[in-house]
């Protein structure tokens, strides 16, 4: 199911939720709304399930107009599912029960599948793996289970387009980690276009085909995760995704001098120009190398304020003047608090020849 999102505009009592938002989603994609709390990105997931009217623009599924400023097609005219942050199941119904429900009720169910209810109850029980507990009632179930069974009610009428808002905020850490690789499992089986609003960078980057990241009602970046993370467009999408350190400069050709360090240079490793044209140089906690001297003079001169061990790495923060940095290193390599560093930017050997390759021609 494709999506075709043009200019679309959320207003509540004066304020603009979104401003003239534009996005295409192909079919069987799996997006990712990225942002903090308040930029829009639940808004949106809103207007596309049809539990609000745009103010401007339009919202195109398939085919056909589903919003716009005339009309709003309501939830249970279009072809979709519903995943929701609190799980949202009922308590008097158990797990078979929450299953066959939308295989009752949803308009869009094929007549296959209706002739066929519990050949597909069966089914789905098995792609959520809990046969074994399709007599549970809800107050029987883990946190994990519970949001198989949400999962499992969303997909089972087979919607062509499936809406998931930050299904995975209520679980501990080790629950999300095993969910996303179920709900990609999900994906794969069902072929369904996912939309999926999260604040959690970790989730949009290990999931989605592509990523939006949203900031005040706007799309500040589409792209792949590995777009978005290595070649963010703006400060705000550097900072939010991948924590990068904002280091200003100048920069020169393929060159960039740190202004708290004119006599360094740094080549340049694929900084994108939107970057470039505010003279600023990205860089990721892990792009930094700490030593304790500084024996080739290339080292911004810092001191640690903060050491965080995170089992297979440490964090840092690092006091650069008056600027303070964060700097991710493995646990090979410790420093101490209040320690005198020298910071380096990790450049790679290929990314070297590289710059001495243009620089000869």
């Amino acid at each position: 199911m494709t999506i075709a999102i043009n200019q679309l505009s959320k207003e509540f009592d004066g304020f603009q939720a979104l401003k003239k938002i534009d996005l295409q989603v192909r079919d069987e994609e799996f997006i990712a709304i990225l942002g903090p709390s308040g930029c829009g990105k639940t808004t949106l997931l809103r207007l596309l399930a049809g539990f609000l009217s745009p103010s401007e623009g339009e919202i195109v599924i398939g085919n056909a107009t589903v919003g716009n400023l005339q009309q709003t097609l309501p939830p249970e005219r279009r072809n979709i599912g519903m995943v929701f942050q609190s799980f949202a199941l009922w308590p008097h119904l158990n797990v078979e029960e929450h299953i066959r429900f939308p295989l009752m009720h949803h308009r869009f169910v094929s007549d296959a599948i209706k002739r066929k209810q519990h050949d597909r109850i069966k089914e789905v029980l098995q792609m959520i793996d809990l046969e074994a507990f399709a007599d549970r009632m809800p107050n029987e179930l883990s946190g994990g289970q519970k949001q198989r069974v949400a999962l499992a009610r969303a997909i089972a009428p087979q919607p062509e387009l499936l809406l998931m808002d930050e299904p995975l905020s209520n679980l501990d850490a080790e629950l999300r980690m095993e969910m996303r690789s179920e709900i990609q499992t999900l994906h794969q089986l069902t072929k369904a276009t996912i939309v999926y609003v999260t604040h959690d960078q970790g989730e949009a980057l290990a999931m989605a085909d592509r990523i939006v990241v949203m900031n005040q009602g706007e799309i500040e970046q589409i792209g792949t995760p590995s777009q978005i993370y290595s070649k963010p467009i703006s400060p705000f999408v550097a900072r939010f995704v991948g924590k990068a350190n904002l280091v200003e400069g100048d920069w020169n050709d393929n060159y960039f001098t740190p202004s708290l360090s004119p006599t360094t240079q740094w080549p340049d490793t694929g900084v994108v120009s939107e970057m470039k044209q505010r003279n600023i140089y990205p860089v990721r906690p892990e792009q930094f190398r700490m030593s304790a001297d500084n024996q080739d003079e290339s080292g911004l001169p810092g001191l640690i304020n903060s050491v965080q061990f995170q089992g297979k790495e440490i964090h840092y923060t690092v006091q650069i003047s008056n600027q303070t940095w964060t700097v991710h290193t493995d646990v090979s390599q410790q420093f101490s608090l209040g320690e005198q560093v020298y910071l380096h930017l990790f450049v790679p050997h290929n990314m070297e020849q590289k710059n001495l390759n243009h620089q000869a021609i």
